[in-house]
C-alpha cells in the first residue's frame, strides 16, 4: 500500500502496472481489495490505481460526514501526489456516486466513467428515510447488520457457488467502523442527482448492470443511458450487486474494452 496526503489523513492505495491510467474505486463497506483480481487483469494493459475512500480499508475517517464530494476530493488527492492528469474512473456503487462527483468537480481529468452497479440518481424519499432507519440500527449494533447486508448484495442462486468470495466480502465489511458506516450512510442520503454530468459528458460512459440486484434497479438505468452521447452497457442476467465476483470474466473483460476505446477515443 501506499499513501497520499489529504486533509491531515493519509489515503492508501495501490498501484499497479504502467500505461494510461484506470482508477478503481470500491464502494460502501468495500475497500481497495474486492478489486484485487480485476485490477490484476487490466494492469496487464494500463496503470491500475485502486483506493480506499474515507473510512474503508485502511483509510481512516475525516470528521463525522462523508459526502460525495469529499470522497472525490480525496481521490484527486491521490492522483494529483501521484502526478497522473488523465484517467478513466471505474466506481462500483458508492464508488460510482464519488466517480461522478469527481467528473462534476473535474471534467478536464476524466477521460471515461463506468458506473458498476451504480446509478446517477440521488436517493429517493423513501431510501433516505431507510438510510436513516439503519443508522439508528447501526448505532445499536453495526456488526450484525454488516453481515446481513452482505449476504443481500450478491444474486441468492450465486451465494453458494462463491463462497469464498462472500466471505471476504464480509471480512473486509466488519472492519468498517460503526463510525465510518454512519459517515457513509450520511452521504449517500444526501448526494445529489448527477445524470445532468451523463447528458453533458463529451467521453464514453459504461453502465455495468445486474438484473438481479437488490440495491439498483436496473430498470431505471435505461433512461439514464439514453441521456448519454457515448453511452456502452454490459447487462448481466444472473448477476446481483457485485458483478465483479459474480461475473468476473465478463466484467474484466468489458472493462479493459472500455478503457482502450477511452484512450483511443474509437466510440
Amino acid at each position: 500500500m501506499h499513501h497520499a496526503e489529504f486533509k491531515k489523513t493519509k489515503i492508501a492505495y495501490t498501484d499497479t502496472g504502467k500505461g494510461r491510467v484506470v482508477v478503481l474505486l470500491h464502494g460502501f463497506l468495500g475497500s481497495h481489495e474486492v478489486w484485487t483480481e480485476t485490477a490484476k487483469k487490466l494492469s496487464k494493459r494500463f496503470r491500475v490505481i485502486t483506493i480506499d475512500l474515507p473510512g474503508h480499508g485502511a483509510t481512516p475517517s475525516i470528521g463525522y460526514y462523508h459526502s460525495m464530494e469529499l470522497l472525490a476530493q480525496s481521490v484527486k488527492a491521490v492522483l494529483d501526489h501521484i502526478g497522473v492528469r488523465r484517467y478513466v474512473i471505474a466506481g462500483h456503487s458508492m464508488g460510482g456516486y464519488t466517480a461522478l462527483a469527481f467528473a462534476e468537480l473535474y471534467p478536464e481529468n476524466v477521460c471515461g466513467i463506468c458506473l458498476f452497479n451504480s446509478t446517477s440518481y440521488a436517493d429517493s424519499e423513501e431510501k433516505k428515510k431507510e438510510r436513516d432507519k439503519v443508522i439508528r440500527l447501526v448505532k445499536k449494533e453495526h456488526k450484525h447488520y454488516v453481515a446481513e447486508v452482505v449476504t443481500g448484495l450478491f444474486a441468492p442462486d450465486n451465494l453458494p457457488k462463491i463462497k469464498e468470495e462472500v466471505e471476504k466480502v464480509k471480512r473486509i465489511a466488519v472492519a468498517t467502523s460503526k463510525q465510518s458506516i454512519i459517515n457513509s450512510l450520511e452521504g449517500m442520503k444526501e448526494r445529489k442527482s448527477r445524470d445532468l454530468i451523463l447528458k453533458f459528458a463529451e467521453y464514453p460512459v459504461l453502465f455495468v448492470v445486474g438484473k438481479k440486484d437488490s440495491v439498483i434497479n436496473y430498470e431505471t438505468m435505461y433512461s439514464q443511458m439514453a441521456l448519454c452521447k457515448h453511452p456502452f452497457v454490459l447487462m448481466l442476467e444472473e448477476v446481483g450487486h457485485m458483478g465483479f465476483y459474480e461475473a468476473p470474466k465478463e466484467t474484466q473483460k468489458e472493462l479493459m474494452r472500455f478503457a482502450e476505446r477511452c484512450f483511443r477515443k474509437s466510440y
